[in-house]
């Protein structure tokens, strides 16, 4: 191998390393990002994800248009706000009964197993149903605004696999930002 090849041969070499160098400099810039990305994607599937109020069936508590975070991970409990997937369509209705219980409406009255319950945040004229016998796993869900909600009362109970998540948190419009109690 004369001179020439040899000062090729090593051209080479140099230009294979800056090549790598390069490639491992891009490589570690866009590190951050990538890890950045997926943590927001395994958030937003597990965790949290933002989610937009439409219509009025939860009026006066929520409005059309209102942006809320819906949290994927809370326990249910009694009157808390939360996403059901209705098959099609995602609704957001105040959970009012809850597993192993017994709701009805008589004159305008909610009981659950046979108490009277007091409802602050209800508008409008319940109008009266009968008793349902929820399962183990069934949730009686009602919107606020009793005259203009479709609801448990006319869909049914809803299992726990179809509620997605409690939402007590708006987001938007700012004038309204903060928690719901």
């Amino acid at each position: 191998m004369n001179d020439e090849e040899k000062t090729e041969e090593v051209g080479n070499i140099k230009d294979t390393k800056k090549k790598k160098k390069t490639i491992k400099k891009i490589i570690k810039e866009f590190i951050p990002y990538v890890v950045i990305l997926i943590v927001v994607v395994l958030v937003r599937m597990y965790l949290v994800t933002p989610i937009m109020v439409s219509g009025p069936s939860m009026q006066p508590t929520l409005n059309g248009g209102e942006l809320m975070l819906l949290n994927k991970i809370d326990d249910i409990e009694r009157f808390d706000i939360v996403v059901v997937n209705s098959g099609n369509e995602e609704i957001i209705k105040r959970v009012i009964a809850l597993p192993g219980e017994t709701i009805s409406c008589e004159e305008g009255i909610i009981y659950i197993n046979g108490h009277r319950q007091d409802e602050e945040y209800s508008q409008g004229i319940t109008f009266d149903f009968k008793k349902v016998v929820l399962g183990d796993d069934e949730y009686f869900v009602m919107g606020d605004n009793r005259e203009n909600s479709a609801d448990s009362r006319h869909m049914g109970a809803f299992h726990r696999d179809q509620i997605e998540g409690t939402a007590n948190l708006i987001l938007f419009p700012f004038s309204e930002i903060g928690v719901i109690e």
